[in-house]
């Protein structure tokens, strides 16, 4: 599903974001990826998106060599992604039920299909009757819910997932990472960027560690690791 081959980024200044970082994650995996802040991981990310190109080497996503995208195919890329970022990123000004259905008026599904789909997935999510409630009427831990619902309304096959419990409670947390981690039983392939040492070493799945740009640790139920 994402194929990094021998990929660097480099800035005018500073050391390379990436420095030939090659991996792979294969269809239906969970993987955490985790490092210091400046080891590479929101680059990563950032690639992953086609919100940067690397300097070299080679990003596939989905079958896809992302670098050489042109602009206007961009978008439709991106809808075979789900995306979770730690600040839920709703629009203020509409409620929960049109957070959601607004990812699928984006690729224009038939409002027939959004009035199913929008209640399906908000009841897989846990938040069936609050369609009507605007962001600023919800806790934190809803709000990242209605993120993850507007994330998984298209049925992506790849999700990503940016520090989605870092604004969160311990509590919130744990819903959420139960969450994606029924999503990913049910075949979704889940990269998830945290500094959240419990959850890697709770969980047990892969874990990628990142260290000035390079991956410097690739464990199976791997764990947390301090890289001083």
């Amino acid at each position: 599903m994402i194929v990094l081959e021998n990929v660097s980024k480099s800035f005018a200044t500073g050391a390379p974001a990436l420095n030939g970082v090659s991996l792979k994650i294969r269809k239906g995996e969970f993987v955490f990826v985790v490092g210091d802040s400046g080891s590479g991981k929101s680059t990563l990310i950032k690639l992953l998106l086609r919100e940067l190109t690397p300097t070299s080497g080679t990003v596939i996503v989905n079958g896809q060599d992302v670098g050489k995208l042109r602009r206007w195919r961009i978008p439709k890329f991106r809808r075979q992604l789900g995306i979770v970022f730690q600040d839920f990123r709703l629009l203020k000004d509409r409620n929960v039920y049109e957070n959601v259905a607004f990812a699928q008026r984006i690729i224009q599904v038939p409002n027939r299909e959004i009035k199913k789909n929008v209640p399906a997935i908000l009841s897989v999510v846990g938040l069936a009757g609050k369609y009507k409630a605007k962001p600023r009427q919800l806790s934190g831990g809803e709000q990242q819910r209605v993120a993850l619902a507007r994330a998984l309304i298209n049925e992506p096959s790849i999700l990503l997932a940016d520090e989605p419990t870092g604004n969160l409670d311990p509590k919130n947390t744990w819903e959420i990472m139960k969450l994606l981690e029924e999503i990913n039983k049910n075949g979704t392939t889940v990269l998830m960027v945290t500094h959240n040492r419990d959850i890697v070493n709770t969980m047990k799945k892969r874990v990628i560690t990142m260290k000035k740009g390079v991956i410097v640790s690739d464990e199976e139920e791997g764990e947390y690791i301090d890289e001083n």
